[in-house]
Parts: C-alpha cells; structure tokens; sequence
C-alpha cells in the first residue's frame, strides 16, 4: 500500500485542470503570470523577481522531495496554460488530516474555473485515494475573497487565531480557519461540480 508521501506526489486530472508536481521545467510558465504584485496582497511571501521566483521553485521541490509540503503546478487545460500553484502541507497520516493551500492563482486565470477545479482535484484525491477525515484551509481574515471562496464550496469557518503570523511589511495576521470534514464531502462535492459547471 501506498504511504502519503507517495500519493500526495501523483499527477491529478479533471476535465479542466491538471496538477503535477512542481519541477524545474515549469519556471518559463509561472513567469509569464507571477510577477503581479496584485496576487501577492495576503501571501507570507512574494514572488516579485526572477530571485524570488527561482527560490520558489527550489523549496518547492525541496518540499516535494522530503515530503514535507506536496507542491503542485496548475495546468489549464482550456488554455494550455500554466496557472498558478497549490499545495498539501500540514499533513498528518497518523490523524487523516492535511492543508491545502499556499494557493495562488495567475489574474487572467480568476474568477475562471480553475480555483474550483483545482480544489476539487486536491479534495477529491485527499477523501477517495488518501482517506483523509478532515481537510483543512486557512486565511488572512481580511482576505474576504478567499473566505467568501471557502464558505461558497461548503467548508465551514472554525475561528481566528489572532496576530498568527508575521506578513512582509510587518504587519501581524489575524489567521482564519476552516474545514471540510470526510462526511461533508459528498455534499461539498456536488456543490463545487455545480460551481464549476456555471463557470
């Protein structure tokens, strides 16, 4: 039997989105997207330069390599195009849970079907392949796009841990928390499939 290592470093398909493991390769296609400062508003890091960018992508297959995060390159099918990143991170086997996260999305690709896809990708993989009972998200709380995105798909807030995490610029976060249980995915499921087919 596979251990977690293992399938959170598979490849993942659905009709529209595919997510691989981040690699060197991919670098030409995330710069053609990462350099919008607009993208960066609520993240821990920032991706302003071809330093930052190269430093991405190294602790990403850092991450990958010792397991300790799952980073996944974002492929539009639609487009072709790459579209950003998403991760497993937090992962506890002993207690069936992970994160997803460290999501960020390239501008021209928001507000389009990749987001959902890519999370029901993830969720997806977690509850049927992983057998995870809790997934996990979290989020600046003044990211209210993110948060509306979270409640939309049926995760459910937990609270805010408060001045959590130190943000570039110094400023301290307020983190907010949410879940999607094993029993709540069926129902999460249909919701964001009905999402996606809107989009």
């Amino acid at each position: 039997m596979s251990n977690w290592k293992e399938l959170a470093t598979t490849s993942l398909e659905t009709a529209k989105v595919i997510l691989r493991p981040l690699s060197r390769s991919d670098i030409d296609g995330f710069r053609q997207i990462a350099f919008d400062e607009n993208i960066w508003s609520y993240f821990v890091f920032k991706i302003q330069n071809e330093t930052d960018l190269n430093a991405f992508v190294e602790q990403g297959i850092a991450d990958n390599a010792s397991g300790l995060r799952s980073v996944y390159t974002i492929i539009d099918k639609v487009s072709n195009s790459i579209a950003g990143s998403m991760c497993y991170g937090n992962m506890s086997e002993r207690d069936l849970r992970l994160e997803i996260g460290w999501s960020w999305i390239g501008t021209a690709h928001r507000g389009t079907h990749v987001n959902l896809s890519s999370k029901y990708a993830l969720l997806r993989h977690a509850f049927e392949v992983m057998d995870c009972q809790r997934v996990e998200f979290k989020t600046d709380v003044l990211n209210e796009r993110a948060r509306r995105a979270l409640i939309k798909i049926g995760a459910t807030e937990e609270g805010t841990l408060r001045s959590h995490t130190l943000m570039p610029g110094g400023r301290r976060r307020d983190t907010i928390y949410y879940s999607v249980l094993r029993t709540e995915w069926p129902s999460a499921s249909e919701r964001i499939l009905t999402l996606i087919a809107q989009r």
